[in-house]
């Protein structure tokens, strides 16, 4: 169950392989939440802006970005927040866009006090607005990630149905692990396995391991391979923006799996 004393569940999306679905989940997911009359942001952290991109909320275009959050001081934040945020379309969500410089706050950021906690800090000021929080994680370990994962209520861990993808999960999990032993909570997570292809034996065999690993740390559906997706990708829209689809669906039912946790 959401903390009662909590207006808001942020999402972590994040696995330290690539190519697994990390974007398309975050922007699909956002929108899916959004279309059950849920109010979203959705904040883009990896420094290649691939969910601000999908979205059409191009980086330079933008005077300001999540970047900035974590460059000011907290006495700027909430002038900054009103800055940072774009209404993309639907009003129910907004989007914070990344920045390339992203790359560079693991320097700029190395002698800073409490550089770990920033962007749990940061949320506190804008979770009532929100039902939902969700940020798109960089794939890579770093400040960006342990933030991400900090401020988290949940960690939502999309995982390709393919043997070689799995050894992503295990570098997120020895991190999430590092974590734990320092936080006063475990971090929290379920798997979403992805790109699912039913004709294949080996998307079967993987999808069998991985429930009887994780069991109840899963997800309950599963989102398949749709050229929709591409698609969406390419015009800069969401699925949902290209009609009815079968990965649409699935990501509903996920989102719906999400609102009754």
């Amino acid at each position: 169950m959401k903390d009662k004393e909590r207006s808001s569940m942020v999402i972590a999306i994040a696995n330290q392989k690539g190519g697994v679905g990390k974007t398309t989940s975050a922007v699909t997911l956002s929108s899916a939440l959004a279309g059950l009359k849920k109010k979203v942001l959705l904040i883009d952290l990896d420094p290649h802006a691939c969910a601000s991109i999908h979205l059409r909320v191009y980086p330079d275009h933008q005077q300001y970005s999540i970047y900035d959050i974590f460059s000011s001081e907290p006495e700027g934040w909430p002038d900054l927040w009103r800055k940072v945020r774009v209404q993309r379309g639907e009003k129910s969500i907004d989007v914070v866009s990344a920045n390339i410089l992203l790359s560079d706050l693991d320097a700029d950021l190395r002698e800073k006090p409490g550089k770990g906690v920033i962007l749990k800090h940061a949320l506190s000021l804008v979770r009532k607005e929100y039902d939902y929080i969700v940020l798109d994680c960089p794939p890579h370990l770093g400040i960006l990630l342990v933030n991400s994962l900090i401020a988290a209520d949940l960690l939502l861990i999309p995982i390709q149905t393919d043997f070689l993808a799995l050894h992503g999960l295990k570098l997120l999990f020895d991190t999430v692990n590092l974590l734990n032993k320092v936080l006063p909570e475990p971090i929290r997570y379920k798997a979403l396995a992805t790109m699912f292809d039913r004709r294949t034996r080996a998307s079967l065999r993987v999808l069998e391991l991985m429930e009887r690993k994780m069991g109840d740390s899963m997800f309950k559906n599963v989102i398949g391979i749709d050229t929709r997706f591409r698609e969406a990708s390419a015009q800069g829209r969401v699925i949902y923006e290209l009609g009815e689809s079968r990965g649409g669906k699935e990501y509903a039912a996920v989102a719906k799996e999400i609102i009754a946790l």
